[in-house]
C-alpha cells in the first residue's frame, strides 16, 4: 500500500491509503495442488493482489471466509468438481455467510457443460465462469 499525504492540519497530518492492487486477497479453492500452484503463479504475474492463498478443501475455505476481520476486496476462484464439498455446495454455504460481502467469485472448472455455466448464473455473487486451464486472457476478460 502507498501512503499519500492528503492535507495538513495544525494538530495532525491526514493520510489516505491507495492500493496498487484491484484485490486485497485472492483465494484459490481447488482439490488439485498442481492446479493451485499453476494458477497462483499466473495470478502473481498479473499483480492482482499482494497475497494469494489456496485451499484444497472448500470447507476450510469457508471457515477462513467467516472471519469478520478479513480483507474487503476478495477474488475467489472455485473449482466445481471437488470431493466432499463441491463448488455448488460451496456457493450454497457461502450464500449463508455472505452478510453483505462484496467478494467476486469466479467458477473455475474443467467442465464444458453448458448447464454448469447456466447454473453459475443462479448465484448473484458469481461474476463469471472459466474453463480450465486458467489463462491471462480468460481471467482478464472477467475482470
Amino acid at each position: 500500500m502507498l501512503n499519500f499525504r492528503c492535507k495538513r492540519t495544525r494538530e495532525r497530518k491526514v493520510f489516505i491509503h491507495i492500493s496498487m492492487y484491484p484485490f486485497d486477497l485472492i483465494v484459490l479453492i481447488d482439490d488439485d495442488p498442481i492446479n493451485n500452484l499453476i494458477n497462483k503463479r499466473l495470478i502473481n504475474k498479473l499483480n492482482l493482489s499482494p497475497k494469494t492463498i489456496e485451499f484444497l478443501e472448500a470447507e476450510m475455505a469457508l471457515q477462513y471466509l467467516k472471519d469478520p476481520k478479513l480483507e474487503k476486496r476478495l477474488l475467489i476462484l472455485v473449482d466445481i468438481n471437488m470431493p466432499v464439498m463441491n463448488g455448488w455446495d460451496f456457493l450454497s454455504q457461502y450464500l449463508e455467510l455472505e452478510n453483505g460481502r462484496k467478494d467476486r467469485i469466479i467458477m473455475l472448472s474443467s467442465s464444458i457443460d453448458f448447464q454448469d455455466r447456466q447454473r453459475s448464473k443462479e448465484f448473484p455473487f458469481v461474476s463469471g465462469f472459466i474453463e480450465k486451464p486458467l489463462t491471462h486472457e480468460k481471467l482478464n476478460s472477467l475482470l
